[in-house]
């Protein structure tokens, strides 16, 4: 990798482990291209499993139009979930530990089968599916203000924060996501909520679309890995002490303790 590359994987980096804000790549690399932002997040990703971390599946954000417009990108992007990220559920998980966090809401994918693009079909991920959990993503970005394109997020591993799964798993079989919807609580307070028909029409085609994206980088989806297709609502700040709670209708609910 170039060594202009490494020194921006080194400082995104940096201010992931150290909980500040960096300035946004497009302001010093304007000629910055996907490819490039791309083989940073993957290099960062490299870096945290050489030293004991673990690949666990991955994420696809920005899919909806209210996210593209909320964060001024114009395109979906996507990135690695790794172990040490995700948190147990019903527990405290510190804020301090974030930069500028939000809340998405999600269905997440449990595998059975690897599922390798670039032709991977809505089909082919009903066959890989063995359950489907609700999901919290806390997102977080190492730029400034959350003043990102569409560069600065691929290079920021997709904004990951933190992941928290629930245990109530379900079959595709058990399960409308043409009907579902997500709701996002702070304590009892209603702070979000939409269909999860929002993530690019049906969650499994989203899935199926992240999978053909990432096959451009020779990635593949593999059994046992967690994929998570993109909220169903727009991202809502956090930033005060609360129970976060996410609840889909048909597939149960998932919270913690924010302090």
């Amino acid at each position: 990798m170039q060594q202009h590359l490494v020194e921006i994987a080194d400082a995104i980096e940096a201010a992931r482990r150290g909980t500040y804000s960096i300035a946004p790549l497009m302001d010093k690399h304007p000629d910055l291209r996907l490819a490039d932002s791309v083989a940073v997040q993957k290099h960062n990703v490299r870096r945290r499993i050489a030293e004991g971390d673990r690949l666990v599946g991955y994420k696809l954000g920005n899919i909806a139009k209210a996210m593209q417009e909320a964060f001024g990108v114009d395109q979906p992007d996507y990135g690695h979930l790794l172990a040490g990220d995700f948190h147990l559920e019903n527990l405290p998980v510190r804020l301090d530990r974030f930069i500028e966090p939000f809340a998405e809401v999600e269905p997440a994918f449990l595998l059975n089968r690897r599922l390798e693009g670039p032709n991977v079909t809505v089909a082919d991920v009903i066959l890989a599916t063995e359950y489907v959990v609700p999901a919290i993503e806390i997102i977080d970005s190492r730029f400034t203000d959350w003043r990102i394109r569409i560069a600065d997020t691929l290079a920021d591993n997709g904004s990951v924060g933190g992941i928290v799964l629930g245990t109530t798993p379900r079959t595709l079989r058990e399960i409308d996501f043409s009907t579902m919807r997500g709701e996002l609580r702070y304590d009892s307070e209603r702070v979000g909520s939409g269909p999860t028909s929002a993530v690019l029409g049906n969650p499994i085609a989203a899935v199926a679309w992240v999978c053909n994206e990432f096959s451009r980088y020779g990635i593949s989806f593999e059994p046992g890995q967690v994929i998570l297709p993109g909220s169903c609502l727009e991202a809502v700040p956090l930033r005060r002490a609360a129970t976060v709670t996410a609840e889909f209708t048909g597939l149960g609910t998932v919270c913690f303790e924010a302090v």
